[in-house]
């Protein structure tokens, strides 16, 4: 697996690299270099032939894209590349913080406070119970100074009423289907059946 990282140098010494990597080295003691890191993987020296100069790691404030080419044409995706390592020349003051403010480009300059969001100021403490009562919650259990109780569902009373009172009247309710319930015919009509086939 391939990875990548940014290495920004002074001038000076971007000469010498120049020259280390053309194969053309200004003293054969340009070809020893050396990058070493401390324990804590931030902090490290950076050797070239008999100088040593002190380096920084710091994540970059977005993630940059590497592309190499055969061609001139056809670009492929190498490595996606997200911190840059900062060689310092003697004297100069270490970068605050983990984070580079700055970009790789004029136009990132100052991208955090530029062109970012910011961050909301939300109180550690706060941050810490809300996480503490998800985890009792996902866990069965619930969230600190919370009361429960548990309601049971009401059936619809106006429902009921209505229904009680359509069926005081005689009438059907609506939410039931009319029945149709078939009659015998009574003796008057059956009389008047009989003749009507008798003039016939």
């Amino acid at each position: 697996m391939e990875e990548q990282f940014v290495l920004r140098v002074p001038p000076s010494v971007a000469e010498r690299l120049d020259r280390v990597l053309s194969e053309n080295p200004a003293s054969p003691t340009d070809q020893s270099i050396d990058l070493a890191f401390e324990d804590d993987g931030r902090t490290g020296t950076f050797m070239i032939g008999n100088d040593k100069f002190a380096v920084s790691l710091l994540d970059l404030p977005c993630v940059v894209e590497s592309y190499k080419t055969y061609d001139d044409t056809v670009l492929i995706k190498t490595a996606d590349i997200g911190q840059i390592i900062i060689v310092r020349e003697e004297g100069e003051t270490p970068p605050e913080g983990l984070e580079y403010k700055h970009g790789l480009t004029p136009p990132m300059r100052d991208a955090r406070r530029r062109r970012f969001r910011r961050e909301p100021d939300l109180n550690p403490d706060f941050v810490h119970q809300v996480e503490n009562d998800l985890q009792s919650i996902m866990a069965g259990g619930t969230a600190r100074d919370v009361d429960v109780e548990v309601v049971e569902q009401e059936e619809d009373v106006d429902e009921e009423m209505e229904v009680t009172e359509q069926v005081q009247d005689g009438s059907q309710p609506s939410s039931t289907p009319m029945e149709l319930v078939s009659k015998p015919a009574s003796q008057d009509e059956s009389s008047g059946e009989e003749d009507d086939y008798d003039n016939d």
